[in-house]
C-alpha cells in the first residue's frame, strides 16, 4: 500500500511545538478529511493546542506503508507517526 505523508506542525498551548505525520492512503485527496483527522489525533491529548488547519498542515511525500500501518488506515481511515513534543 502506498500512503500519502502529511508533515504537521501544532503549537501547544504550553508554547511548545508538536511535530507528526499524519499517514493516508496516497489516493485519499480530501484535505478537509485529513485535517479531520489530525483533529481527532489532538483530541486524544491531554494537552491543549492551538488547532490545526492547512497552515501547519502540507503534504510531503508519498512511501510504501509498514503492515502496523496498513492495520491502522484499515481500522481508523489514518495513521500517526509522532516526532516531537507530541506526549
Amino acid at each position: 500500500m502506498k500512503i500519502a505523508v502529511w508533515d504537521t506542525y501544532v503549537r501547544r498551548k504550553d508554547g511548545s511545538v508538536m511535530h507528526f505525520d499524519i499517514l493516508v492512503p496516497d489516493n485519499l485527496k480530501n484535505e478537509n478529511q485529513i485535517f479531520e483527522f489530525g483533529k481527532i489525533y489532538l483530541n486524544s491529548k491531554p494537552f491543549e493546542t492551538y488547532g490545526l488547519t492547512s497552515k501547519e498542515c502540507s503534504f510531503c511525500h508519498i512511501e510504501k506503508a509498514t503492515q502496523e500501518i496498513i492495520d491502522n488506515i484499515q481500522t481508523s481511515g489514518y495513521s500517526i507517526i509522532e516526532m516531537e513534543n507530541c506526549k
